[in-house]
């Protein structure tokens, strides 16, 4: 039998993503009663600039005052989609102190305060719920959550964000620079007029960290994450790449290590087959690839960001979290456990891919070679290419750590026949 009494929602935030949960909530709304077992009533919205009009949201509803709306007591859920650490934090807390269950999409809060968020929640018996924090519409949260709760995920490799993602695939399809490809993906709307956070990979990293501390049970912050951006990538970095067979794509790679004593997050561009799954990720699509010990590999497809995408996901979290509020339960919280520890970017072990300039002479090979040899890094391919005395030589190494790798760099840059490293790429997905 279906409750009468509506469960009463508030909504933080009213943008590209928040006007589309409110109009899903609307448009929507009988399915959503019959899919929890009472209906939903939008309680409130707030907002910055209240005189905006917005279609289908009574104006009542309307406030900028967020804080004495999550403190009206007959608040059950909060929707959190203003993004940003504050006021989303404070806003947050307070929900959960005057009694309602949360769901956000923001990356950035949990990426740093994910721990303290899932503390406040379990303090006072409420829901903390975040699939549209990573991936947009991909279901990939819960998946890794409560799907594989009783398996060992080893390896999450992902693209996840969108924009970097259009922006590498224009440069290779079509032989478009970086800039020229950005000022598409800008005109196209998937770029924003500061794109920062998107091509020097800060907005990636906060998934990785959310992703990393969920599939292994070990906390791990934003600090924790590796960073490296994909603004230096060029054409010639793509050529290189066809030659090998492979592209390049900006990965967010969270690996648990071979002994299963430590875990690692990062997030950079990196060269990967044309024969691996993500390579064929195109536009501003996202794709999540899992390896874990008894399901194998799995991979999870889909937009990536947008409004009606990611509200699919908010209001997935709040189909599920009024459940639990009408059972009197609650869901899955933080799962730490294990309490591996995060090892840094140095102790990583993966191919590389390195472009030198050098002196188109005899011996230059050979030195080149003593070097990487002296630091214990094994060549697998060289491919050289010379004329009026400049040359180009590529190495593709075995497996190697990163810090035996930089030492190895480091050395050939005091070699007086090398003028110089081109670039440097990590091998991924094999």
């Amino acid at each position: 039998m279906m409750r009468t009494r509506p469960l009463k929602v508030a909504l933080l935030g009213c943008g590209v993503v928040g006007s589309e949960v409110a109009r899903i909530m609307t448009t929507h709304a009988d399915d959503l009663a019959a899919r929890i077992g009472a209906p939903v009533e939008l309680a409130g919205v707030a907002v910055r600039r209240p005189s905006k009009v917005r279609e289908g949201i009574p104006q009542d509803l309307v406030t900028t005052d967020a804080t004495a709306l999550v403190k009206r007591g007959d608040i059950d859920v909060v929707v959190e989609v203003i993004g940003g650490i504050e006021p989303a934090r404070s806003l947050i807390t307070t929900a959960f102190e005057h009694g309602a269950s949360v769901v956000s999409a923001n990356k950035a809060l949990l990426a740093q305060d994910g721990a303290a968020l899932h503390a406040a929640a379990g303090q006072h018996g409420k829901d903390l719920y975040y699939e549209a924090a990573v991936a947009g519409a991909i279901p990939l949260i819960r998946p890794l959550r409560e799907s594989l709760a009783g398996d060992k995920v080893n390896r999450v490799l992902g693209i996840v964000n969108g924009t970097t993602n259009f922006i590498l695939d224009k440069m290779d399809s079509t032989g478009a620079g970086y800039q020229e490809a950005l000022d598409e993906a800008t005109a196209l709307g998937y770029a924003e007029a500061d794109p920062t956070a998107d091509v020097e990979g800060f907005d990636a990293a906060a998934k990785a960290a959310i992703l990393a501390g969920i599939a292994f049970h070990t906390r791990v912050r934003l600090d924790d994450v590796y960073r490296e951006g994909m603004t230096e990538v060029t054409a010639a970095d793509f050529a290189s790449a066809k030659n090998m067979g492979c592209t390049i794509k900006l990965l967010a790679i969270c690996e648990r290590a071979e002994d299963g004593r430590s875990v690692t997050a990062r997030v950079h561009p990196a060269m990967i087959p044309l024969t691996h799954p993500l390579a064929s990720v195109r536009g501003a699509y996202n794709a999540v690839f899992v390896e874990s010990d008894a399901s194998g590999q799995l991979m999870f497809y889909g937009p990536g960001a947008g409004g009606a995408p990611t509200a699919s996901a908010v209001l997935g979290d709040l189909v599920a979290v009024c459940r639990n509020r009408l059972s009197g339960t609650t869901g899955p919280g933080e799962s730490a456990y294990a309490a591996l520890p995060v090892s840094g970017m140095g102790e990583v072990v993966t191919r590389y891919h390195i472009s030198l300039d050098v002196a188109d002479k005899p011996g230059v090979l050979a030195q080149v070679a003593t070097v990487f040899a002296e630091h214990g890094v094994s060549i697998d391919t060289v491919r050289q290419q010379g004329k009026d005395g400049e040359a180009s030589l590529v190495v593709v190494t075995h497996r190697a750590s990163d810090a035996a790798l930089g030492g190895t760099v480091e050395a050939l840059r005091k070699l007086d026949t090398v003028r110089g490293v081109a670039s440097i790429m990590r091998v991924e997905g094999e």
